[in-house]
């Protein structure tokens, strides 16, 4: 049955919203990202990380920003060549990207460094932006980095549909980059001698251990909490299957039931 021309109507305003989302996402990150690595010099002796070995790379925020950067240049270029509709039966590759990339690592790690970020902020901003670095680091920048990432991610989670991968997938990915930037942050010590993060030099070694666990731990639960946003939002839209009363009585009796 052909949709009917109200619901057309409807879905061509959307997928227009969230082609102008994604326009000024792709074009604010990716101006953010230039604008660090060209502009924001600090010099050694005000701040060795970011200025030394590593670079800008040292960071997970500019790791994010790539990444918030690379997920709406993938999404704008969705709207113009593949597949929007809220849940098509063979999606093209750039769609399966796009949705694979947001659930996996686009949504966790921005929600992950929007929150660490302002909740350590709020309890002594010296730990993890210290004010030295004002005349450094300009305001409009942090709040790009730091809070529109989380303002754009969430618009785009209630904006546009997308179908999550198999939880098991989609966990491996996030542990993936999670352990390859964690174990970054330890090759970064052991050739400066300071950490990434001013929090890290005031604690022992067994802190630390279990403050990198905690993060990784953080940014998995954020996952599941990405899985359970678009699980409520787009119930069925996204390919989420209806479990019915049937079912429930079934799985009760010990019969198994699949679902992603």
């Amino acid at each position: 049955m052909a949709p009917s021309p109200s619901r057309a109507h409807s879905h061509s305003v959307m997928t227009l919203i969230c082609a102008i989302v994604h326009l000024v996402a792709a074009v604010q990150f990716t101006f953010a990202v230039f604008y660090d690595w060209t502009r924001v010099i600090i010099p050694p002796h005000v701040q060795e990380m970011g200025s030394g070995f590593g670079g800008k790379f040292v960071f997970l925020t500019f790791w994010d920003a790539i990444l918030q950067s690379v997920y709406f240049t993938i999404a704008l270029i969705n709207d113009a060549a593949g597949d929007h509709s809220p849940n098509p039966s063979n999606p093209p590759l750039i769609r399966r990207i796009k949705d694979y990339i947001f659930a996996s690592f686009a949504f966790p790690i921005a929600m992950f460094v929007a929150i660490t970020f302002w909740s350590i902020m709020a309890i002594d901003r010296e730990l993890v932006l210290p004010e030295k670095l004002d005349k450094y680091f300009p305001t409009w920048l942090n709040h790009i980095m730091h809070t529109n990432i989380a303002i754009f991610i969430l618009l785009e989670m209630f904006l546009s549909c997308r179908k999550y991968p198999s939880k098991k997938s989609g966990l491996i990915g996030l542990t993936t980059f999670m352990a390859i930037y964690l174990s970054w942050t330890f090759v970064i010590y052991f050739n400066t001698n300071h950490w990434v993060y001013p929090v890290m030099e005031h604690m022992d070694w067994p802190s630390r251990i279990c403050f990198l666990l905690a993060m990784l731990a953080f940014c998995l639960i954020l996952y599941l909490v990405g899985d359970f946003i678009n699980r409520k939002r787009w119930g069925q839209d996204a390919g989420y299957t209806k479990i019915s009363q049937k079912q429930k009585v079934n799985g009760a009796n010990g019969k198994s039931i699949h679902q992603d």
